[in-house]
């Protein structure tokens, strides 16, 4: 099993970036696709990112894929998604997840906020 934690989110005006950061503890990070998705009050969470094992292959949404990077650092237990060029429609909870098997998520973290101003 693995526990969660991100951090990073914050407040940031239209054109800004974050960093958000999501840390593994128990079971190693290697051992699990990793994920980004993110959820609008009132909205179901949505994918944002995906990152395999050994991070040789990332997917996107459509809608971040020129803006958004995932990576990660195994050696640090260490998800990361780096978020640029940030706009108003971004502002969501963004929440880490792990995946043991193909397809389905096992693991979430608690979220953080990302606020985008106009």
């Amino acid at each position: 099993q693995v526990q969660l934690v991100e951090s990073g989110g914050g407040l940031v005006q239209a054109g800004g970036s974050l960093r958000l950061s999501c840390a593994a503890s128990g079971r190693t990070l290697s051992s699990y696709a990793m994920g980004w998705f993110r959820q609008v009050p009132g909205k179901e969470r949505e994918f944002v990112a995906t990152i395999s094992r050994s991070g040789g292959i990332t997917k996107y949404k459509d809608s971040v894929r020129d803006r958004f990077t995932i990576s990660r650092d195994n050696a640090k237990n260490t998800v990361f998604l780096q978020m640029n060029s940030l706009k108003p429609e971004d502002t969501a909870v963004y929440y880490c997840a792990a995946s043991d098997i193909p397809g389905t998520y096992d693991y979430w973290g608690q979220g953080t906020q990302v606020t985008v101003s106009s």
